[in-house]
């Protein structure tokens, strides 16, 4: 397997302790007559607090990974743990709790529900939970931390798409998930307003200590990361920091920008 940056030495250096990890994934589709390979036992520790961004060309398997890793998919081979929890074994109605408990979810396209207002939005996975008690407490920290607590009030159609991104942000936070995972989240947004999404990304991971996975195409989001990894053909090809020099050459020899 081709390796662009080897992964850091880690010997005799206490290791943090893992919020995800991927052991062994593997996946395929049937597509027609034909069958793809969309990873193939990959390997991947997050460990807790850090901003890992994925990168790759299209088909390389950033969505297949990202969907086991939101336990939204099964993988054919490997495993997943969240927490040290192994996932493999559980069932349906288990990983539901799961991914609801210990895991938030923020898309390129918002997916809020149009008909609620930004409150019950952000609420509503604590609602589900049953915890909304605790969460109305935790929703006024939210709402201040992401600049919303005046748009609390207003549906999904009467925000700007920074707006509304900062409200699925808060939703996937409401239940202090161990880990959030991003598809896209600047995709539908400007540049100005995309860098003050990766911009709250950073600061919660450094001021709070979240844990972020973030799929993108885009070199400038990849960088407010701590941690890029690379995919190609269902496989984890490389990997950098982004506090040293060698970052953007990296992205650049393997993405071509």
């Amino acid at each position: 397997m081709e390796t662009l940056v080897k992964p850091l030495s880690v010997e005799n250096t206490p290791q943090p302790e893992a919020a995800l990890e991927a052991k062994g994934l593997s996946k395929r589709y049937r597509l027609g007559g034909e069958t793809i390979v969309a990873l193939s036992g990959l390997e991947l520790t997050v460990p807790k607090g850090q901003f890992l961004a994925v990168m790759g060309p299209s088909g390389s398997g950033k969505s297949t990974l990202l969907h086991l890793l939101g336990l939204l998919d099964s993988a054919d081979a490997g495993s997943v743990e969240i927490a040290g929890q192994p996932t493999a074994s559980l069932s349906d109605d288990a990983l539901t709790m799961l991914r609801r408990d210990k895991l938030g979810f923020v898309f390129q396209s918002f997916e809020l529900i149009p008909n609620l207002s930004a409150r019950e939005n952000i609420l509503l996975p604590a609602e589900v939970a049953g915890r909304r008690a605790n969460a109305e407490k935790t929703l006024v920290k939210l709402a201040s931390a992401l600049g919303i607590e005046e748009r609390l009030t207003h549906r999904p159609a009467q925000l700007s798409g920074g707006q509304q991104q900062r409200v699925a942000l808060a939703r996937a936070l409401i239940n202090d998930p161990v880990v959030i995972l991003a598809d896209e989240p600047t995709g539908n947004l400007d540049s100005h307003t995309g860098e003050e999404v990766l911009a709250l990304f950073g600061r919660g991971v450094r001021e709070e200590g979240w844990t972020v996975v973030m799929v993108t195409h885009d070199p400038k989001a990849a960088l407010h990361a701590d941690r890029i990894v690379f995919l190609r053909d269902g496989k984890l090809v490389g990997e950098t920091l982004t506090n040293g020099a060698e970052a953007r050459s990296t992205i650049e020899r393997f993405v071509g920008v």
